[in-house]
């Protein structure tokens, strides 16, 4: 199997020399490039066009949130993964919009930040074979909406019901239907994809909605579904929200 190549963009020597150590001999992914300026960075990125590029949101020259923007303009394959010690809020909501396909805080957790880029080169697979099964493109932009919602409430993406979520309502999109046997066909489904239980993926999910729950933002959540749902300490199940954000995304769609 052919490795997928990474370029790393991090604003310290100390940071990239770490990182390609710890890619050295992977079995996935292979570095081929680094730089510790944007505009370099840049450059990089543009003759060596890889899978992949690892980069920080604090950088001289372009910042990150440039290089993601002027990586779409140039119509570039590269999947970007931000791993960053900014970490507000409103900072990672940018960084989804810019087109970042993960944000990572450091400190890091090397194993998790490589099984969330296999999770990312997963998810181009599975979507070229939907595009390859129904003959059409699949609405690349997905994700990204799916990920801006979930900023936007409060759900943080470094914890686990994050992703798991983000695939519930994926599945939801593709099939309405599977919202009505949620814990006998969805949580398995999560879980064998994650190599993980179907009972973690549903504790996961239920801690996910908690924690935008518990941050108070009722009012940004009914303004994102559409819908004066919710009210107060009120919240809704996992299939309530999942049914929620899948219905708004179909809405879209359409």
């Amino acid at each position: 199997m052919q490795k997928k190549t990474v370029v790393l963009l991090q604003d310290t020597k100390e940071t990239n020399d770490e990182l390609i150590k710890r890619f050295s001999g992977d079995e996935l992914f292979e570095v081929i490039g680094s730089a510790q300026d944007g505009i370099s960075g840049l450059a990089l990125i543009s003759e060596k066009k890889p899978d992949f590029v690892i980069l920080e949101i604090v950088l001289s020259g372009y910042d990150g949130i440039c290089v993601m923007q002027k990586i779409k303009e140039m119509n570039l394959p590269v999947k970007a993964i931000v791993l960053s010690a900014l970490c507000r809020e409103e900072i990672i909501s940018k960084a989804i919009d810019a087109g970042a396909k993960y944000f990572m805080a450091k400190p890091f957790d090397f194993s998790v930040l490589r099984s969330r880029m296999a999770d990312v080169d997963s998810e181009r697979t599975e979507n070229r074979k939907e595009e390859f099964r129904f003959g059409q493109k699949r609405d690349s932009s997905l994700d990204e909406k799916i990920s801006r919602i979930f900023i936007n409430v409060g759900i943080p993406p470094h914890i686990k019901g994050y992703s798991f979520l983000r695939e519930g309502v994926k599945m939801a999109v593709a099939n309405p239907g599977i919202i009505n046997n949620i814990t006998k066909e969805l949580y398995p489904m999560i879980g064998q994809k994650y190599n993980t239980t179907a009972s973690k993926v549903e504790r996961a999910i239920r801690h996910a909605i908690e924690v935008a729950w518990n941050r108070g933002r009722i009012e940004s959540i009914n303004g994102i579904l559409g819908v004066r749902a919710y009210v107060g300490a009120e919240k809704p199940t996992n299939g309530e929200f999942i049914a929620l954000v899948a219905d708004k995304m179909l809405l879209e769609m359409a």
